[in-house]
């Protein structure tokens, strides 16, 4: 063979080659499954998916069958995603990553079994029902090697991270109080599906009522703006105003959290007037104000007046829970002391189990160094 044509057959056969070849591992979606259809936030991802190119739904984990039923209806998905158990997942998907919409009661029976397997797990906040489980599913995930993530809507919000910069910076000089509102009218009044109301209004399964529903918003933001430090105590009251809806759980509550040169103060109701998810941070030179997700007021010194700014959304991967999610699988972002991480969650965890104790006794707890 002529050494030319030899030539431009190892490139042509090169060529094929780089066409034939599947994408890099960094490039293909990260497969997920979503496990559990009761939590009403699932509408909102699978509203996502077919707008985005980092994940592919491989399976869906409901044991209900009338659920299952309503929600392929309802987004015309293939009858062969839905499995009823997730042995029956496991034995026909490898999922790189669960999705979790069970009610907070089942997320640490999940997350281990995906751990058993090795695979990572996002969970719609908060992270459990208890610190006990919390440090079981920390435990595990140290064990198993495998990322355990807490979805907060208020993650992907550009003003609160705008916020956490003007912080970051020194624009506001050290922290002094935070007071973070968050919640609605109430998950009845609001029209929440039936299945998610019934869960919501269970302590068994929620932990508590708006205190957990709401409370762990602030309770991430305020360790995100600590750096992951915990509070000294937690002070909790809670009540229901309106038992006749929420006879088993709170309705409303207030939550002060203290350290050594800063307090917070959340704010958790399922009875305000209009739904809100708003935080105010005030340091000893400045304060800034997140009003709504892409809209700020600062005002950086006394001789400053307040300037309200309209900001840009995030950029990926931190703009959105699947960007985020496909990032952390392929190993290219380490959530660590972020709004999402577990470390994070743990102490989040520690407190709204702190508040509830609080709330039920009428005494401020005191919180100790984990394990």
């Amino acid at each position: 063979m002529p050494l030319r044509f030899a030539q431009n057959s190892i490139l042509v056969a090169a060529l094929l080659g780089l066409v034939a070849s599947p994408l890099p591992a960094q490039q293909q979606p990260v497969r997920v499954a979503i496990v559990g259809l009761e939590h009403g936030h699932v509408v909102g991802f699978l509203q996502q998916f077919p707008k985005q190119h980092d994940t592919e739904l491989v399976g869906i984990v409901d044991a209900d069958p009338a659920l299952r039923a309503k929600y392929e209806q309802q987004f015309q998905l293939d009858p062969g995603l839905f499995y009823p158990t997730l042995d029956d997942l496991f034995a026909h998907q490898h999922p790189q990553a669960l999705l979790i919409y069970t009610s907070i009661g089942g997320h640490r029976r999940v997350i281990e079994a995906a751990a058993a397997h090795g695979i990572d797990a996002m969970v719609e906040k908060p992270l459990t029902l208890s610190l006990d489980d919390a440090l079981a599913i920390r435990r595990v995930a140290r064990e198993r090697h495998i990322q355990v993530l807490v979805n907060y809507e208020t993650t992907w919000y550009s003003s609160n991270r705008a916020v956490y910069d003007l912080l970051r910076e020194n624009r506001l000089g050290e922290i002094r109080k935070v007071v973070v509102h968050d919640g609605h009218q109430g998950p009845k009044e609001i029209g929440v599906q039936p299945e998610f109301l019934e869960w919501l209004t269970d302590p068994a399964e929620n932990g508590a009522g708006a205190l957990y529903d709401f409370g762990c918003y602030g309770a991430d933001l305020m360790t995100w703006l600590m750096h992951g430090e915990a509070p000294l105590s937690v002070t909790a009251v809670a009540q229901t105003d309106k038992p006749q809806t929420y006879p088993h759980v709170d309705d409303d509550a207030t939550i002060i959290l203290r350290y050594p040169r800063a307090q917070a103060v959340l704010m958790p109701s399922w009875d305000w007037t209009f739904g809100r998810k708003d935080m105010e941070v005030y340091g000893t030179t400045g304060y800034a104000i997140a009003v709504n997700p892409n809209q700020i007021r600062e005002r950086i010194a006394e001789s400053s007046p307040e300037v309200p700014l309209t900001l840009p959304p995030l950029s990926p991967p931190q703009d959105t829970s699947l960007h985020y999610l496909a990032a952390v699988v392929r190993g290219e972002l380490e959530p660590q002391a972020d709004l999402t991480a577990l470390d994070t969650n743990i102490i989040v965890m520690q407190i709204l189990d702190a508040a509830r104790q609080s709330a039920r006794t009428g005494k401020t707890v005191l919180l100790h160094p984990l394990p």
